[in-house]
């Protein structure tokens, strides 16, 4: 997990070369101006999807992984908890490869608050569950940047 500002996030360049082009889309490009739904970046290997969703308390969600892409994650109005899985317990939903989703339960983890202006990037394998509750439940307007492990 990297979880910081979005004014830094030029710092992680270097990782590898999608989550290079998503940097470098991030810079240039006003979250808030994007279509709901899918936007392509670099063909399957970096695009991004907009969404609004309604906040939920943690005992409603699980943890989430993936094996082909990294989640950047980042708020584009409104705020959310997104946790960091720091075991791998129960599994709720096979992996399944066709739509590179997983569903777990842990029984550790870490919290971060989003909310404009801050990003969490999480890895591949990287158990999250996003979405949740902070302070009173409500809407968020996010957006999820796939970025394909190279």
């Amino acid at each position: 997990m990297i979880y910081d500002k979005i004014e830094n996030i030029k710092n992680y360049k270097g990782i590898s070369k999608w989550l290079d082009a998503a940097v470098d889309f991030l810079e240039k490009t006003d979250l808030s101006t994007l279509p709901m739904g899918k936007t392509v970046i670099c063909e399957d290997h970096v695009f991004i999807n907009v969404m609004e969703a309604e906040t939920l308390p943690e005992d409603k969600v699980f943890f989430e992984i993936h094996k082909k892409y990294m989640d950047i994650q980042i708020d584009i109005e409104g705020t959310e908890m997104l946790q960091i899985g720091l075991d791998r317990g129960t599994v709720v939903k096979e992996y399944q490869e066709e739509i590179d989703f997983g569903s777990f339960e842990c029984s550790l983890s870490a919290s971060c608050i989003l909310g404009p202006g801050r990003f969490v990037i999480c890895m591949t394998e990287e158990p999250h569950k996003p979405t949740l509750t902070y302070g009173q439940a409500g809407k968020v307007k996010k957006c999820v940047i796939k970025v394909e492990v190279d």
